[in-house]
């Protein structure tokens, strides 16, 4: 039963991300991939805030939202395209930017989450 939660967090994840970086992109006019950042940033706080929560989150609550929402949500294969065709369109500071934000800003996103689980008392 656990893959059908899982599936069901995917079957939300994916459009969400697709409608945000839809949306996001749209309200800026640059070359760098703010869609894709947002999304990966949001998931990863997301994915903080649950992982952190583990001692009182269900392992069905983080089969649902851990891996099925996030998993679907946020996107490495697409951050690695967007990273590479930055660098073939002679954007290479763009596409540093891109890697060294998104790492750093991930990792901050998923230490916020946590920290914020830990606040609430997870």
């Amino acid at each position: 039963m656990t893959w059908l939660l899982v599936a069901l967090g995917a079957a939300v994840g994916a459009p969400l991300r697709y409608l945000t970086d839809r949306m996001v992109q749209a309200r800026h006019d640059s070359v760098f991939p703010w869609g894709t950042f947002a999304v990966n940033i949001t998931g990863s706080f997301i994915l903080g805030l649950i992982t952190a929560s583990t001692l009182h989150a269900s392992a069905p609550v983080l089969a649902l939202v851990g891996t099925g929402l996030c998993g679907a949500l946020t996107t490495y294969s697409t951050f690695g395209y967007e990273t590479l065709r930055l660098f073939q369109e002679k954007a290479r500071s763009l596409a540093v930017l891109n890697a060294v934000a998104s790492v750093v800003a991930g990792l901050g996103a998923a230490y916020a989450g946590a920290a914020v689980a830990q606040a609430l008392g997870g």
